[in-house]
């Protein structure tokens, strides 16, 4: 049975930073891609990031225009993957989801997933 777990959800302040983490469990293989997406009150779930590995430790990114320079995705060897956020603003807070994707291409679209996380909080007030 495939498991996503996240943590290091919390508050913080606007222009604070803060790192989410992913651990996947029981998958065999490695999937295609690993993405952090996000879902607001009222909002639908968004993609913030995804890494896509080509088999060869080479990685292509992905991310959404509104993280861009702030966000940084990684990926190590056992495909627990991080979400590194800096410069955080109060619009950045929602539900972070990690979820995996068995194909080699990523997506923007959460259907586009076959495993997901339970998610973690981030809030950014003041």
């Amino acid at each position: 049975q495939v498991r996503l777990m996240e943590s290091g959800g919390r508050s913080v302040q606007p222009g604070g930073s803060l790192i989410v983490s992913c651990v996947i469990n029981g998958y065999s293989g490695s999937p295609g891609c690993m993405g952090w997406f996000r879902q607001a009150p009222g909002k639908e779930r968004e993609e913030v990031a995804t890494a896509l590995t080509s088999g060869d430790g080479t990685y292509f990114y992905d991310y959404n225009n509104s993280v861009k320079g702030r966000f940084f995705i990684s990926r190590d060897n056992d495909d627990n993957t991080y979400l590194t956020m800096n410069d955080l603003k109060p619009d950045d807070t929602a539900i972070y989801y990690c979820a995996a994707r068995v194909d080699r291409a990523c997506s923007r679209y959460p259907r586009d997933f076959h495993y997901w996380g339970q998610g973690t909080q981030v809030t950014v007030s003041s």
